[in-house]
């Protein structure tokens, strides 16, 4: 892991951060923790913005907040790396796939996703609630009014104070 992100640092310059949901009855970071080389990809984002980012932004190396969303606690429950940049959303082109999308094929893909792996879990979820609470993150798009994208960026500064809370 320290290879990669020494690569990210030497080709592109800073590393940056990000915040993925997924709901934890659908995919949790336990999921993540089990799959095959911890890794996996983050199909299935159907939003234009969000899928701005994992095509354009998201490199390797950069880090990743794992949220669980639509829970009685929403939190953020770990980390994870991306270790695959922006490639196009099979998941798009099966009919059979809940993420089926018919104006997107092969040639002409309108979705994309990356691959992700496993770092760690949080000892304590960081709930919502308990985020809200914190000065240094009043900004963090997680806790706009309104904020819904399952992908989004962190500013290395609100990274920094989850990560100190996590230890604590």
């Amino acid at each position: 892991m320290a290879m990669l992100m020494a690569n990210r640092r030497a080709t592109s310059g800073k590393v940056r951060h990000w915040l993925v949901k997924s709901e934890p009855h659908v995919f949790s970071i336990d999921d993540l923790a089990q799959t095959a080389d911890q890794t996996t990809h983050w199909d299935g984002v159907r939003n234009y913005q969000a899928r701005n980012m994992l095509r354009d932004e998201m490199k390797i190396g950069d880090q990743v907040l794992f949220y669980h969303s639509n829970t009685e606690s929403p939190a953020i429950v770990g980390l994870a790396t991306i270790v695959r940049e922006g490639y196009p959303d099979h998941t798009a082109f099966d009919a059979n796939d809940i993420h089926f999308d018919p104006k997107s094929d092969s040639e002409n893909p309108r979705w994309f996703m990356v691959d992700i792996q496993f770092n760690s879990k949080f000892a304590m979820p960081l709930t919502l609630d308990d985020l809200r609470k914190i000065p240094a993150l009043a900004e963090m798009e997680l806790l706009r009014r309104g904020s819904r994208l399952s992908v989004q960026p962190v500013r290395p500064a609100e990274f920094a104070t989850i990560l100190k809370l996590a230890r604590n």
